[in-house]
C-alpha cells in the first residue's frame, strides 16, 4: 500500500509573477491608483450624505475601505431594514459592540465603499441616501 504525504509548496509561477510585478514598480503604481480611487469614493460618500442626509455623520479614519455612518439614537434597525429593501448589504454598528461594554451605545451603519463597481457606485450612494432618510 502506497502512502502519500501532502506538503504545502509555494507556487513558483505565482511568486515569479509577483516578483516581476514588484520589481517593475507595477505594484506601487497599483497601490497609488487604488488609494486615489478609494479616497475619491470616501469623499463622494461624505459629500453625498452631507447634502442628502445632513442628520447623519460620517466618522472613522479616512483610510481603508469602510466608513461609519453615525445615526440618530434608536434608528439603526430601521435604517438596516431600509437598506436591505434598497438592495444594500450593510452592517449595523451594534454588531461590532461587545455586549458587556460600558461604552455608551451608538447607532450607525458600517459602509464598505470599495465593493460597488465604478458604474454602480453612484446608484449605491443614492440607495444609501434613501435608506438613511428613514432614520431622520
Amino acid at each position: 500500500m502506497a502512502c502519500s504525504l501532502l506538503v504545502d509548496q509555494p507556487e513558483h509561477l505565482e511568486q515569479l509573477i509577483l516578483a516581476d510585478f514588484v520589481s517593475r514598480g507595477a505594484y506601487d503604481r497599483h497601490l497609488r491608483r487604488m488609494r486615489t480611487k478609494y479616497r475619491r469614493r470616501r469623499e463622494q460618500l461624505v459629500t453625498v450624505l452631507a447634502k442628502h442626509a445632513p442628520h447623519v455623520h460620517v466618522s472613522g479614519i479616512a483610510a481603508g475601505l469602510h466608513a461609519v455612518v453615525e445615526l440618530p439614537p434608536d434608528t439603526e434597525k430601521v435604517a438596516l431594514r431600509a437598506a436591505k429593501r434598497q438592495g444594500l448589504a450593510l452592517d449595523g454598528l451594534s454588531g461590532y459592540r461587545h455586549p458587556d461594554s460600558a461604552m455608551p451605545r451608538r447607532d450607525g451603519l458600517v459602509i464598505g465603499y470599495g465593493t460597488p463597481s465604478d458604474h454602480a457606485f453612484t446608484a449605491a450612494m443614492e440607495s444609501l441616501c434613501a435608506a438613511v432618510a428613514f432614520s431622520s
